[in-house]
């Protein structure tokens, strides 16, 4: 009986151990490829935006649903807020996150309204440590070219981009800077902080 037990302890652990594998393992991992898909996704509704002829105000709600699909929103926000997000409550941080959402949209929006009438391709991709960087060029009227740098990850549990590089300048490195700033001037109150991005960007 002991040995019967033991076989049969031996034969269920032989199934489960691989199914758990396989139900642990991601459909399908981001892999350089797939990276490149989704910004070249991204970018081509980026395009369409800037060439759409909307009012600013259109344009600005279209980056923003932009953004939501293709950004790890909370993971930008949350870096953006520092320490502070610590000490946050899930409430704060929820509105904190919403109201991020839409101030990134704006702020970002203004730089790429300056791309109007241009357009924006992706040139290359790769592995970079546990992410990966899609690089594209951005076309101008009457300005030389320039990069725009792209870090995806599906770290979130969806692939997704988490950073950008304008002309080299780091989103993640300037928004800690700005949103710091802006939260000092509040004395750390993260609901006061939520009220003035909803009105800025």
């Amino acid at each position: 009986m002991p040995n019967d037990l033991s076989r049969r302890g031996v034969l269920a652990l032989s199934v489960a151990l691989p199914l758990a594998w396989v139900a642990a393992r991601p459909a399908a991992a981001l892999d350089v490829a797939r990276a490149r898909d989704l910004i070249d996704r991204l970018v081509g509704e980026i395009n369409a935006i800037i060439n759409s002829g909307k009012s600013e105000q259109a344009m600005y709600r279209d980056f923003e649903a932009v953004f939501a699909r293709y950004a790890d929103v909370p993971t930008i926000a949350r870096s953006a807020l520092g320490p502070a997000a610590r000490q946050a409550s899930a409430a704060q941080m929820q509105a904190y996150t919403a109201a991020f959402q839409g101030y990134i949209a704006r702020k970002y929006g203004k730089r790429f309204r300056e791309f109007i009438g241009g357009r924006i391709e992706v040139t290359g991709a790769r592995a970079v440590q546990n992410f990966y960087e899609v690089i594209s060029t951005a076309f101008l009227r009457g300005q030389s070219p320039f990069e725009v740098r792209w870090h995806v990850s599906d770290r979130s549990g969806r692939e997704l981009f988490f950073n950008m590089y304008i002309e080299g300048v780091n989103m993640l490195a300037t928004e800690r800077t700005e949103i710091g700033a802006m939260l000092d001037r509040r004395r750390g109150d993260i609901a006061a902080l939520t009220e003035d991005l909803m009105r800025a960007g």
